[in-house]
């Protein structure tokens, strides 16, 4: 299969990208990862995904010395080994060879750094035309869990969740959080428009600095990132608040976001229509932008 795998600092072939039976990835789940989009050997926003995993490896203790600059240059070079016009890159960065239930552990050791690129998703176009349709998750995103708004690998009820979806004929699952505001998709970032106001739920680090306020459970994403630029780019602006279910179900249009997809319409939420039912002018408008951005723009300087 065309791709490239880099690990701890050298390629290696297909089968021999292994780990440790004793990696803490294996032994208790500790690691995170970020997934990225490569097109001709070019990352979309790396500099973002790095500056995001970054602060999730300081922030859960994971790591303080994460060598950014060197981690970028081996995302571009496996990039490029990849040869393929567009490409799916993760990286996978986990605690390393550590048993941390050992009486002996005292702390972090060496990390484990994966990198892997195959080909790009492909996703149906009629799926990226017409747009996609979500149902509700039955798990609910928790504030007051540290571990919420970071891309950890432990990613098992997302993915649970994914295929209760898919066995309902849907494209993704909404989580809404405890407070039963709305937090987003499995693997996206979601947002609404009404009025031709746009609209997204408050993500990790931009909450109320107050101490009395409940952080937000909710990814950064890239994606999202992007798309509130091209949003004040095109006038359009991007108000960050609390939504609630309601919010979306009576939004004109909604979409969700991510670095595979790009932006996807989301036209219904189970049995009810958003909007008309059809993707609306703004989706249609920033869907453009980012298609635009992902084949025109270089990765940023690390």
């Amino acid at each position: 299969m065309a791709g490239a795998v880099w690990l701890n600092g050298d390629f290696v072939a297909r089968d021999d990208a292994r780990v440790s039976a004793f990696d803490a990835s294996v032994q208790h789940g500790v690691g995170l990862f970020e997934t990225m989009l490569a097109v001709r050997g070019r990352v979309f926003r790396l500099h973002d995904h790095l500056a995001r995993l970054r602060g999730s490896a300081q922030e859960l203790g994971l790591t303080e010395s994460l060598r950014v600059n060197a981690l970028g240059e081996a995302v571009r070079l496996v990039a490029e080994r990849a040869g393929l016009e567009r490409a799916r890159i993760r990286l996978t960065l986990t605690g390393g060879d550590l048993n941390m239930l050992s009486s002996t552990a005292r702390g972090p050791s060496t990390p484990t750094v994966l990198i892997v690129a195959q080909p790009a998703t492909a996703y149906p176009e009629a799926m990226l035309e017409r747009g996609g349709g979500a149902m509700i998750a039955e798990p609910r995103l928790n504030p007051l869990d540290a571990f919420e708004g970071h891309k950890t690998i432990n990613y098992w009820r997302r993915l649970r969740e994914l295929q209760r979806a898919a066995a309902n004929g849907m494209d993704e699952a909404i989580f809404l959080q405890v407070t039963n505001h709305v937090g987003g998709g499995a693997v996206s970032n979601l947002f609404i428009v009404r009025a031709g106001a746009l609209a997204t739920p408050i993500a990790r680090g931009e909450e109320d600095p107050s101490p009395a306020a409940l952080r937000s459970p909710v990814l950064p994403g890239v994606t999202r990132g992007a798309v509130i630029d091209f949003a004040d780019a095109m006038g359009v602006g991007c108000d960050k608040r609390m939504l609630a279910i309601d919010d979306v179900l009576d939004a004109d249009e909604a979409f969700l976001t991510n670095s595979g997809w790009g932006v996807l319409p989301l036209v219904r939420v189970e049995g009810k229509a958003i909007g008309d039912g059809t993707p609306g002018e703004v989706t249609r408008s920033l869907r453009e932008k980012w298609a635009e951005a992902v084949e025109d723009d270089a990765d940023d300087a690390v």
